[in-house]
């Protein structure tokens, strides 16, 4: 069985959580089954036809435009979409009222990107779910038909388990205490209203990630505080990044709004307490003393949140536990039985 992999054009012209987890569903699936090969398709060079399944990660960007060739070719096609646990009922229905009054202005020559987003979950034979709150928003918020979706977590990469903090101390001489914020430096991630949290904490914030041109005054409004570090950007596999994640006394996702986050993910499995947006798909029962969940803009309850982890530490193992079955080979399983499933229906 050939798999086609397909997102939109410029996914890896940076690095973020869905970047890694395209990489490692095809790495995943190409070590699972020697009749079953994955591979991101060129559409410049190769054509939809020559696959038997098409998934497509994300639903916006004009993807679906694949999603509709897919269909119209007869493919059985699988779509992850990405969708923010922000949808409700509410939001949809105001969506679709706007999409209507902006159809009738524009004489039906203009679509939103909800409409495109609804017209690929649509079309799309199955729909992947990163958790219940994503199931729960492209039901209420997009009008899917619940029977056709399926959740299946993301994976963890195995060096997060195994990592030390050693190097990270070594290479950057940090020895104490610290957060730690992986992830785009952007007022969306919102790094400034987390390092303005930890004023008089003296718990300084260490920032990994990339930073977008236009982010760069952002960036330098953060590092007026004086506890305030940015290291840059690291690769996914750079061993420096799992050694920072274990060195770290909490990580810090407070960000606007999270689907299923990987850093958190990585974070846990490399054995540290996080605190991050309430506004989230991830759900792990019984992780309340080593994950809490405080809402974006609440700067007093993060850090309350932040200084009460890093004072009273859970047991490393114990955090590293709630996440060890998160692995890319149980993804791979699991997404892999969906394409079977496609496959002779279609053939049908």
């Amino acid at each position: 069985m050939r798999i086609g992999i397909l997102s939109y054009p410029m996914l890896f012209q940076r690095e973020g959580g869905l970047q890694v987890q395209v990489r490692e569903t095809v790495a995943a699936l190409n070590h699972l089954d020697a009749s079953m090969s994955a591979e991101l398709v060129d559409p410049a060079r190769q054509k939809l036809s020559d696959f038997d399944v098409i998934h497509v990660f994300s639903a916006f960007n004009g993807n679906f435009r694949v999603v509709e060739s897919a269909v119209e070719l007869g493919l059985p096609v699988v779509l992850s979409p990405l969708v923010s646990p922000t949808w409700n009922r509410n939001a949809g229905f105001r969506a679709r009222v706007a999409d209507r009054l902006a159809g009738r202005i524009c004489s039906y020559n203009l679509q939103t990107s909800y409409a495109q987003t609804k017209r690929a979950l649509q079309l799309a034979d199955l729909v992947i779910a990163l958790g219940e709150a994503e199931r729960e928003a492209i039901i209420n918020g997009f009008l899917t038909d619940r029977a056709k979706i399926r959740v299946f977590p993301n994976g963890i990469s195995r060096q997060f388990f195994t990592a030390k903090g050693e190097l990270f101390r070594h290479r950057t001489g940090i020895v104490g205490p610290f957060v730690l914020a992986v992830g785009a430096v952007s007022s969306y991630k919102n790094q400034l209203g987390l390092a303005r949290a930890l004023e008089g904490s003296e718990l300084p914030l260490v920032m990994i990630g990339p930073v977008a041109r236009e982010e760069h005054d952002y960036l330098q409004s953060i590092l007026k505080s004086p506890w305030a570090r940015w290291l840059g950007a690291l690769d996914h596999e750079d061993p420096l990044l799992a050694s920072a994640y274990a060195a770290a006394s909490v990580v810090a996702l407070p960000s606007q709004g999270e689907i299923f986050p990987l850093s958190v993910l990585e974070a846990l499995a490399a054995g540290t307490p996080v605190v991050m947006t309430q506004d989230s798909a991830l759900q792990l029962e019984g992780s309340e003393t080593m994950l809490r969940k405080v809402a974006w803009n609440d700067q007093a309850g993060q850090r309350d949140a932040i200084v009460g982890l890093a004072s009273r530490p859970p047991e490393r193992t114990s955090v590293q536990s709630m996440v060890e079955q998160f692995t890319w080979q149980r993804v791979a399983s699991q997404v892999a039985a969906c394409y079977r499933e496609l496959v002779p229906a279609k053939a049908a």
